[in-house]
């Protein structure tokens, strides 16, 4: 297995630097990332095996750039206290590995608060940082913070990019409404992954976009009905999978679906395609708990209608 780009650069890097000669060539790695918790796309857990994989393909002098084999050293710290993300554990491990065992590149954190942190040592330590997290659009400031800092998943201003794009496409230039939740106690996913449609549709394309913030206890789905019937055709959703479940339920139930309105699922992992247990693998519309036919139906129709104006026919 080649190694990733971006790690090959980074031993690149190492192997060139100035050291004695016949001294070993060598490569300090960094990594600050979550430990146990696998419900965050870079855990360790999830993105440990690929690094080590490529870790081992450098040490056996793969591929030929390289002037040599490399000895490859691995030091890990974890970004999780409690089992989310810290915002403090996370930059003062970090700390600790710069000091002890001076690394030629950290990976991680990905969560957005740490990684803000850890981004801003990283950058006055001329150290590359390289995540797959830190999605927020602050991390395109590379000047101001982040110059080290290198992006390898998505980002909120990709996104927006992309929701620009297919808004041209189809000449929706009128507005928009975003729905999304927003869990402060955490890392606030949602929030800034639809912070980049957001910003695009608003100062780019000069668009009316209204948002809601999605609250079970300030009236929930039914609000959020509400919300999008008076707001907007075109509909970005932003949140977890019950509380799509709950809106396309409404929404089949009260006819959004029969083509007046388009709705997007904002879900830039794909943790919606994943299998768990109550919905098989690439079925996000599955509720293995509930008989609701309507989900499901919701779903078709709003794909069928969807696909239709791609020129797809009635293929699901």
């Amino acid at each position: 297995m080649a190694p990733p780009p971006l790690l090959l650069l980074a031993a690149l890097w190492a192997a060139g630097r100035a050291e004695p000669e016949g001294a070993n060539r060598s490569l300090s790695l960094a990594v600050v990332l979550p430990e146990r918790n696998v419900s965050y796309p870079w855990a360790w857990p999830r993105v440990g095996p690929a690094i080590r994989l490529a870790l081992e393909a450098l040490e056996r002098g793969d591929p030929p750039l390289l002037p040599g084999p490399l000895a490859v050293r691995l030091h890990f710290r974890s970004s999780e206290l409690e089992g989310a993300c810290s915002e403090y554990v996370a930059p003062l491990n970090a700390v600790d590995l710069k000091l002890y065992h001076d690394p030629d590149v950290l990976f991680g954190p990905g969560c957005v608060y740490p990684a803000a942190s850890v981004g801003r040592f990283a950058s006055h330590w001329r150290l590359p940082l390289i995540t797959a997290g830190a999605v927020a659009t602050g991390f395109s400031h590379k000047r101001e913070h982040y110059g080290t800092t290198v992006r390898t998943g998505p980002s909120a201003p990709k996104l927006g990019a992309f929701v620009s794009q297919l808004h041209a496409h189809f000449n929706w230039s009128a507005r928009a409404a975003l729905l999304y939740a927003d869990h402060k106690t955490d890392d606030r996913p949602y929030y800034f992954t639809i912070e980049g449609v957001y910003q695009e549709l608003q100062e780019a394309l000069n668009l009316t976009v209204r948002y809601h913030i999605y609250a079970p206890d300030e009236g929930g789905a039914d609000a959020a009905m509400h919300f999008l019937r008076a707001s907007g055709r075109v509909i970005y959703i932003c949140g977890p999978l019950e509380m799509l479940h709950q809106i396309m339920r409404l929404a089949q139930r009260e006819s959004l679906t029969n083509g007046d309105y388009v709705f997007f699922y904002v879900d830039v992992f794909g943790e919606s395609l994943r299998a768990s247990a109550t919905r098989d693998a690439l079925k996000p519309w599955q509720n293995k708990q509930s008989q609701d036919v309507g989900l499901r139906q919701a779903f078709q129709d709003s794909c069928r209608r969807w696909g239709a104006a791609l020129g797809l026919g009635n293929e699901q």
